[in-house]
């Protein structure tokens, strides 16, 4: 059961699929363990005494904000164990932002592919330290790499030759993040062309332009910090954003 167990567990992570490891840490049935897939449902393990809809629903939940918490159901405590694969982030433009921004998405654990079709800028000896870089207009990038809901996308020209083919990719599909670079003047354009185009208000809502939280950046590293704070708070679902100090809110999640 054991080597079920781990083979199960590794198989989700091998295969890049989300899922979750739930285990009886207290009460009846202390130790048993279940492997299940989100896509496909149960992978292994045995949880005929305990695994309930309850269960599953908060497993659920908890697999959609890439979470791992401890609960209780009655006299059972219960550990649900969240895997989830890299999030993978696509940067559309090789300028000056992209170079400190991809390096610290990097760090935060992030599948970094930046694509830009000047070849002087997207250059290995400018990205020495990402996952992949695609010389390419956008199009050519979305026919290698299907945007899902571990897909953030950051767009840092507003260059229609970039902007228009990327929103039209990810249109319709169930991406965790777009931002766009651009002023409000740019960002209320682009807006006006989205609703011509057919994309609703609640769409146009969840496109976050201009880009990052207000932290009045000035340099390329200070802006790539606003634009990673914004998409660290739109990946857990929490956050307000304000200060912690004056406040009682948590520190960190729970």
């Amino acid at each position: 059961m054991v080597n079920e167990i781990l083979g199960a567990a590794t198989r989700l992570n091998a295969e890049e699929h989300l899922g979750a490891m739930i285990t009886v840490i207290d009460g009846p049935d202390t130790g048993s363990v279940v492997v299940v897939d989100r896509s496909t449902g149960y992978l292994a393990g045995d949880g005929s005494g305990w695994l309930d809809d309850d269960v599953l629903q908060d497993a659920d939940g908890l697999m959609d904000r890439e979470e791992s918490r401890a609960l209780v159901y009655g006299d059972r405590r219960i550990f649900i164990d969240v895997i989830a694969p890299s999030p993978v982030m696509l940067i559309f433009g090789a300028g000056h932002i992209a170079q400190p921004l991809s390096l610290f998405a990097r760090e935060l654990g992030f599948r970094v592919v930046v694509a830009d079709a000047r070849a002087t800028w997207a250059t290995p000896e400018r990205f020495p330290h990402i996952d992949e870089l695609i010389v390419a207009w956008p199009e050519a990038v979305f026919d290698h790499i299907a945007p899902d809901r571990r897909t953030y996308v950051v767009l840092l020209s507003h260059d229609s030759r970039f902007e228009i083919p990327v929103f039209e990719a990810v249109h319709g599909k169930p991406i965790r993040y777009l931002g766009a670079m651009g002023s409000r003047r740019t960002h209320a354009l682009r807006v006006d062309r989205l609703r011509q185009e057919g994309w609703t208000d609640q769409e146009i809502d969840a496109i976050h332009g201009p880009i990052g939280l207000d932290l009045k950046a000035k340099s390329p590293a200070e802006t790539a910090v606003s634009i990673l704070a914004e998409i660290i708070q739109v990946r857990y679902g929490a956050g307000s954003a304000a200060p912690l100090r004056g406040t009682d809110a948590a520190i960190h999640a729970p």
